[in-house]
């Protein structure tokens, strides 16, 4: 009798580990992946589409150098922004009809500020990329990996702040901060491969 109690005990250790990891590591993560998803997917379609008519229109700053570059075009700008924009919306169709709720419940506004602010943040690092005479390709560690979390999230914080905070908890955010160059990583990779991009980061 003793014996089963203490494989009883046992089992019940591990089931209570397991739930603790579900909840403190699995629906974190899978929560980081859906409220970001609008985010990450705007870049990845700017560089498969974009080319054309560069947003800077070839001028040059104050201090000689390119505004953004060629790399940044109104048709990658608005093809990933309407990418975001339409992935956001397939996520709020799910949420409502598969009952979602334990993860962040998107709104049209949040989809929309979070595709546009993404670009926006990536657009930002090319500006400040060219002051410092970086060109195009080159590495800029953080930078590269964080810019459409900081131009998404600033965005949704200026224009939505309650949703923001009704939404992003401090497990999500953690989660976002390790997925997010995890995942740049993985996109840049296969955009190399496929020769989407000139460089694998």
């Amino acid at each position: 009798m003793s014996n089963l109690n203490v494989y009883t005990c046992c089992l019940l250790q591990v089931l209570e580990c397991y739930i603790i990891s579900i909840e403190l590591f699995i629906i974190p993560l899978l929560a980081a992946v859906w409220i970001m998803l609008p985010a990450y997917v705007p870049n990845p379609v700017a560089a498969l589409v974009g080319g054309g008519t560069p947003i800077d229109l070839g001028k040059n700053f104050s201090d000689g150098k390119r505004v953004l570059g060629d790399g940044k075009t109104f048709r990658g700008l608005i093809m990933g922004i309407t990418a975001g924009i339409g992935i956001g919306l397939v996520q709020i169709v799910l949420s409502g009809t598969y009952h979602l709720v334990s993860l962040p419940e998107h709104t049209v506004m949040s989809v929309i500020l979070l595709a546009t602010g993404a670009l926006l943040g990536d657009l930002c690092k090319s500006f400040f990329k060219r002051r410092l005479g970086k060109e195009r390709g080159r590495k800029w560690p953080v930078a590269d990996q964080y810019d459409l979390v900081a131009g998404s999230l600033l965005l949704v914080l200026l224009v939505e702040p309650r949703w923001l905070f009704a939404n992003l908890s401090i497990p999500i955010f953690v989660a976002v901060l390790i997925l997010t160059p995890l995942l740049h990583r993985a996109v840049n990779l296969i955009g190399y491969h496929l020769k989407v991009k000139e460089v694998p980061w």
